[in-house]
């Protein structure tokens, strides 16, 4: 069994725009084709976007989509088909449009299950209207998540880590993003149809949201119109995946420091978002790319260093060169010779086979032009930023535990952006053992000379000289720290401290990776015996505790990071897999995708809200 997320999701979106019939296992549309409309709100057309290209629409009998909110004409012969979320807006169009009979029949289907009064509104709305003739179906979906590649998906849910860790967030804003969270996890295990063992570490939001999935799941388990609809009561740990559960205070700096492979790079710098982005063209004017699973380059390549991709483009051009001139010789005859007839049939296959391998030629060309333009515009970035060197630079610290102040202060006074100088100072932060006190003040005089709001860098330095304590701290004093900073920024804090003990990586092995190993071997590893282990499908036990079909060892895994992931993390799981004997299969999913540029925003927004930074400073983000 292997677990292809993009596939399943792809699977389920096509049989929702054919009206939820039974789809052709040859064509993969249903057998007798319906011309439709589709509408779909924000939300969900980030879902489709990845996903289902308009030539896939057609193909699926889709002649017209548009957004819910916005004002359209009735097309009163045809049926429409709803992808929305459960929300009161939503509901209240759905209503007014069954009232206007705008279109022949409603097929309603919602990305997650939609609660019971929202449900009931709907009743009511389409009754006391007359119009609930022409609600024709409602479907839970149970796809509210983004799936970006084959083994990479996000649940959109935005500034996470701001909530979490906002000190004057409360008990019930705490609960419901969880719940928030649960429900999205929830959707992503549905549409694989799997029940995993969860494994996390012990406080923070990784328990939370671990411990009321778990629930979720038993509570579902217990329905008769079950989800999961593996055979089987209790199977065995290797047949089942692991879910590993984090929170992005686990692994600080791999949010914030640059990275120079080609994955990370092209989304840090030039803004890869739903698998598109648009550069500058070759010859001006902006050019629009797709990054997805139909890029056999991207696909192939992405982990890559940058400098090896640059090869790697260089090698496929050349490659395409000799076999343009490999179809050109096999079409030009031979040379010299007059024409007699005798070689007419040979050439005429040669020029068959020359006409079948032009489209594939013509795209391998266009993947090409493509990539270099991308790397193009890189390069020119890395040279105005010297990229390169803050990668190395920030891999130096985090391996070393520190830098020479000359060469911390010349980076910070030299190329880059305010941002670069920001996060190469919070990685400075992090990877120092201690707090050299004047050091830190020159890193601030020299950012502050920069014009950088320094509140980030000042939350970061709160937070560390918090961890520093607690980690001296003995375990009876160690609660006090805790209630002290409980009343210092409010009750989250907690969830900061909690499992904060990687901040930094011993070599250049992401902490994340080491663990995701370590929990799906199921040897004994004194990182992750404490871990918490939850399995929805047996009888609940005491709190997480751990029975020995829960260790593993596990095939599949899919590791779920709080509070924003990225592709550095995703390029580090996606290695590890293949790295394995056996190879492993391991999805890497987040509450979103962000950017260095996006983390350090959030890290600003809670050192602002602590009063921290640098008051009236422009914009941190300004280049």
């Amino acid at each position: 069994m292997s677990l292809n997320l993009r596939q399943k999701q792809t699977e389920c979106i096509a049989r929702m725009l054919n009206l939820n019939q039974p789809l052709n296992a040859t064509t993969g549309t249903a057998n007798e084709e319906v011309y439709k409309i589709l509408i779909y709100d924000k939300f969900c057309q980030n879902i489709l976007s990845p996903l289902i290209h308009v030539k896939d629409l057609r193909k699926h009998g889709v002649t017209l989509y548009f957004l819910i909110d916005k004002d359209r004409k009735p097309v009163h012969d045809v049926p429409a088909v709803y992808f929305v979320q459960p929300n009161q807006s939503n509901v209240q169009r759905i209503v007014s449009d069954a009232s206007k009979a705008l279109y022949q029949s409603l097929h309603l289907n919602f990305s997650t299950s939609i609660p019971r009064p929202l449900l009931e509104d709907l009743a009511s709305g389409t009754l006391n209207s007359d119009s609930i003739q022409r609600i024709s179906k409602v479907h839970d979906q149970y796809l509210e998540f983004v799936t970006l590649e084959d083994n990479l998906f996000s649940l959109a849910h935005k500034s996470c880590y701001v909530q979490l860790n906002d000190p004057s967030a409360g008990d019930k804003d705490i609960e419901e993003l969880v719940e928030k969270i649960v429900g999205g996890l929830f959707c992503v295990l549905a549409t694989l149809s799997v029940v995993p063992v969860i494994r996390c570490p012990r406080g923070g939001p990784a328990e939370m949201v671990a411990s009321a999935l778990d629930q979720r799941i038993r509570d579902h388990l217990l329905s008769k119109n079950n989800l999961f609809t593996e055979g089987g009561n209790f199977v065995s740990s290797f047949q089942r995946p692991v879910l590993c559960i984090f929170d992005r205070n686990f692994e600080l700096p791999v949010a914030i420091q640059h990275d120079f492979r080609y994955r990370p790079l092209v989304h840090d710098v030039l803004g890869l978002k739903l698998n598109r982005l648009s550069v500058q063209g070759e010859k001006g004017g902006m050019r629009s790319y797709e990054l997805d699973y139909a890029d056999s380059f991207w696909v192939a390549n992405g982990s890559l260093e940058f400098p090896e991709v640059a090869v790697e483009i260089e090698t496929q051009l050349n490659k395409y060169k000799k076999d343009v001139d490999e179809v050109n010789k096999r079409t030009g005859g031979t040379h010299g010779a007059e024409f007699d007839g005798t070689d007419l049939i040979g050439n005429t296959k040669h020029l068959m086979n020359a006409v079948n391998s032009l489209p594939e030629l013509t795209e391998r060309k266009q993947v090409i032009d493509k990539h270099t333009n991308i790397a193009t515009v890189l390069l020119g970035e890395i040279k105005e930023r010297s990229l390169d060197s803050y990668a190395k630079k920030e891999n130096d610290m985090l391996v070393r535990g520190g830098i020479e102040r000359g060469d911390l202060l010349s980076v910070l006074r030299g190329k880059g952006t305010k941002m670069d100088k920001l996060r190469f100072a919070i990685i400075y932060l992090i990877s120092s053992e201690s707090i050299n006190q004047s050091e830190v003040e020159a890193v601030e005089a020299a950012l502050r000379e920069s014009e950088v709001d320094t509140a980030a860098f000042q939350y970061v330095k709160k937070i560390k000289s918090l961890n520093v304590s607690l980690a001296s701290a003995n375990s009876a004093s160690r609660s006090n720290i805790v209630d002290w900073a409980e009343k210092l920024y409010g009750q989250s804090i907690s969830a900061v401290t909690a499992g904060v003990k990687n901040l930094l990586s011993n070599d250049r092995q992401l902490a994340l990776a080491r663990t995701v190993e370590a929990l799906t071997e199921g040897r004994p590893n004194p990182e992750t015996d404490s871990y918490l282990s939850f399995d929805p499908r047996a009888p609940k036990s005491g709190s997480g505790a751990s029975s020995s079909h829960l260790k593993g060892p596990f095939k599949e895994a899919i590791v779920f990071m709080i509070g924003g992931g990225n592709y550095v993390e995703y390029c580090s799981l996606q290695e590890l897999a293949q790295h394995q004997q056996p190879a492993k299969h391991i999805i890497y999913g987040t509450t979103e995708i962000l950017t260095g540029v996006d983390f350090v925003e959030q890290l600003t927004l809670l050192g602002q809200k602590m009063g921290l930074g640098n008051v009236g400073s422009s914009s941190t983000s300004a280049q």
